[in-house]
């Protein structure tokens, strides 16, 4: 007879209404690989970006995707207001922008390649995919908001087959056990997803 998994729920706390700690859900949720991707945006002539995993398609007709972004974060409200974002899909060679916008420290695009695309995004150099979008609807889940993308249009180099960037129980990569933890931002991890300042 196979052994009972091990119960989640306090002694007198009724398991069918309780809830995961948000520290146990995180862990839990981190057994979903995912891709990593850096959403990016011009605000008032600037550029702002965060990282994110929490990213996936919607519809074929039309074409939508779909980014979860943490409402306490700084450039999630900055590229609401935009209207119109660039989702870049990240290579598992890639780290370094992981970490550059998944930090709340420094700016984000100093010192960085990029291009303004045809629809007014910020197009990282030598990713995987951009998926250039507007803002078509915001629904509030928790204390995130799920962000509908009417997709404007792709560019996927034909140039450019390396793997892309893997997230999997915390860690790049799923065939690496010992490679780097991702960056740590403080208060921007949350159930395994990333809406990063």
């Amino acid at each position: 007879m196979p052994a009972e998994p091990a119960l989640t729920t306090p002694p007198h706390t009724d398991p069918m209404t309780a809830s995961p700690e948000p520290a146990e859900f995180r862990r839990a949720m981190s057994e979903f690989a995912t891709g990593v991707t850096v959403v990016t945006a011009i605000d008032g002539g600037e550029p702002i970006g965060f990282a994110c995993q929490s990213f996936t398609s919607v519809s074929l007709e039309p074409p939508l995707v779909l980014f979860c972004a943490d409402r306490r974060g700084r450039s999630w409200p900055r590229i609401r207001a935009a209207g119109r974002f660039c989702v870049n899909v990240l290579g598992e060679d890639q780290r370094d922008l992981c970490q550059r916008f998944g930090s709340s420290r420094g700016r984000k695009f100093e010192d960085l390649d990029w291009d303004v695309s045809p629809w007014g995004t910020p197009a990282l150099r030598d990713v995987l995919l951009g998926v250039h979008a507007e803002v078509q609807d915001v629904h509030h889940a928790g204390d995130h908001d799920v962000v509908i993308g009417r997709v404007l249009a792709v560019q996927r180099p034909e140039d450019r087959l390396d793997r892309p960037m893997v997230f999997f129980r915390s860690r790049f990569g799923v065939d690496e056990p010992t490679s780097p933890d991702a960056p740590d931002a403080p208060d921007a991890w949350w159930a395994g997803q990333w809406g990063w300042m």
